[in-house]
């Protein structure tokens, strides 16, 4: 496949230059010339004035009937009968998305395993309506080859709209296997799911990086509109998949909020049974070895204290800590911090690092650079504290303290440990 430029209607406008995202188009004097950088996105193409760029790609794709799928489904991913938060939080996104698409659509968490039944009165009380449930002994551990598979094979059978998993280590190993298998499209690391154009533009609306131009909010389009970062988190793009189905997505932990828990919930359980052999699996888990270090839980972290390039060097990290114990929050870092040395890549929090959504976000000595809000710009409240006062961090932040944190994050510790003696001597008073 090759894009090439016809030269007898090119009139050297340069506005594939400007459009092409790979600098892949160089000027021969008036003529635009495709050099070895292109990848055939086809961005040229639409944007060339007078139709000069052409592909000698045939579109061959398969037509799909696309009124044949229906619902919304949630890999609701478990470990040793554990389900995994990301998976929670889809099963309430998911909800949202089936309203947006129409009273009739229903949201269905997948179990997969050995015994995992009894896992679906969670999921129900957490808002799905329903549950498949992918049971086998060889299934247990999880394994890319069974996985693949019986999801696989399932949603061929069954035809839902949209499947979403989560961002974790099987997720993202898990989900693109299924969408090449199904030749179907996946968005990575999404941020912002909606269903209905209108609640897609009032989103949009608060970007400075999302295009609303061409789009009615009047349009009854129930397409998925994915959005995530692009080009190192400086864009915002939304992704459509508009041919084929199922929509598939996978979103990070801790960007997405759980429905309040329904004690008591119930839902439609359907037994799935997989065709499944030993030869199926090209690989055997012998043994399941836990890390031995200290891994911070940053997802589930009400409160986390953050260092960055700020710190100056490691040792900073130890006044973080205390910080952290203090306030009952975890450390969390910048991608700077990380890559210099100062702390492990557990911590980072950022588009590369870990999404976050805690009550408290302390920011400290981190400018803000928009990898990093990227992956805490949801927080409840944002405290930043930082020399400069020009720090895009102080954008995003509820509460903005400009000075030296090795100064400011010792006075704020003092505060609170008289705070804590005003509420003990209150208590005291109580009680007599």
């Amino acid at each position: 496949m090759a894009v090439t430029v016809i030269r007898d209607k090119c009139i050297g406008c340069k506005i594939c230059v400007k459009a092409c995202p790979f600098d892949a188009i160089d000027m021969d004097g008036k003529i635009a010339v495709i050099n070895e950088k292109c990848t055939s996105c086809k961005v040229c193409i639409s944007k060339c004035p007078v139709e000069a760029i052409e592909s000698d790609a045939k579109e061959v794709a398969e037509v799909v009937d696309l009124s044949a799928y229906k619902h919304v489904w949630v890999f609701a991913e478990q470990r040793k009968g554990k389900i995994m938060n990301v998976a929670l939080e889809l099963i309430g996104e998911g909800r949202r998305l089936a309203r947006e698409i129409g009273e009739d659509t229903k949201v269905y968490a997948v179990l997969i395993g050995d015994k995992v039944e009894t896992l679906s009165a969670e999921c129900f009380e957490y808002g799905a309506d329903g549950a498949y449930i992918i049971e086998d002994n060889l299934l247990t551990n999880y394994t890319t080859d069974g996985y693949t598979k019986v999801l696989t094979d399932t949603i061929r059978e069954y035809k839902p709209e949209i499947v979403l998993f989560g961002a974790t280590h099987i997720g993202r190993d898990l989900a693109p296997r299924v969408a090449a298998r199904l030749n179907t499209g996946l968005t990575a690391d999404c941020t912002r799911l909606d269903v209905k154009v209108s609640s897609y533009i009032d989103y949009a609306k608060k970007s400075t990086t999302l295009d609303t131009s061409d789009l009615d909010p009047a349009s009854d389009d129930k397409g998925l509109k994915q959005t995530r970062p692009a080009f190192g988190g400086n864009l915002m793009a939304t992704i459509v998949c508009p041919r084929t189905r199922p929509q598939m997505a996978t979103v990070r932990p801790g960007v997405m909020a759980r429905r309040e828990r329904e004690a008591g919930a119930s839902g439609e359980v359907v037994k799935v049974n997989p065709t499944l052999s030993a030869d199926d699996i090209r690989t055997e888990v012998l043994e399941v070895v836990k890390s031995a270090k200290e891994i911070v839980s940053l997802t589930d972290a009400e409160i986390i204290c953050s260092g960055g390039r700020g710190l100056g060097d490691a040792s900073g990290f130890e006044l973080m800590k205390k910080f952290a114990d203090k306030v009952g929050g975890v450390v969390g870092s910048s991608r700077a911090a990380v890559d210099s040395g100062w702390i492990d890549q557990s911590h980072q929090v950022g588009q590369t690092g870990t999404t976050v959504k805690p009550k408290i976000y302390f920011a400290c000595g981190i400018s803000g650079a928009i990898q990093h809000l990227a992956g805490m710009q949801t927080s409840d409240i944002i405290v930043a504290i930082n020399k400069d006062a020009d720090s895009p961090i102080f954008e995003v932040a509820d509460y903005g303290i400009v000075g030296d944190l090795y100064k400011v994050i010792p006075q704020i510790i003092e505060e609170w440990d008289k705070a804590e003696e005003l509420y003990e001597a209150t208590l005291d008073r109580s009680a007599e």
